[in-house]
């Protein structure tokens, strides 16, 4: 199967997963979207990035580095909701890499 395929299963994969909470919580549609939008792009990226990291590694920072922008946009207004996001972001972007190196090889 082709990395981009690999990418965006496990990105839409860690998406749903980071939308479970949310959707307790009750958050916006807006804040949904955004979060599976960014893991869906987040695994595309992990999938066909050439840095020279492997695995969980490689997941986490990837991921933290494309949720740089949206850390400025949540944290002006709510600083309390970062430790969530990069706690989820950590644990789903290792997950995530972790995936896409074991099946795209």
């Amino acid at each position: 199967m082709p990395k981009i395929k690999i990418g965006l299963l496990f990105g839409t994969l860690a998406g749903i997963i980071d939308l479970i909470p949310m959707i307790i919580q009750k958050l916006s549609w807006d804040a949904n979207l955004s979060a599976l939008s960014f893991w869906i792009v987040a695994g595309i990226v992990i999938a066909v990035s050439d840095i020279k990291i492997k695995g969980a590694v490689k997941g986490v920072v990837l991921s933290l580095l494309l949720l740089v922008p949206i850390t400025f946009l949540v944290g002006w207004q709510q600083p309390a909701s970062l430790i969530p996001m990069v706690v989820m972001n950590i644990i789903l972007g290792a997950a995530a890499g972790l995936l896409i190196e074991k099946f795209s090889q």
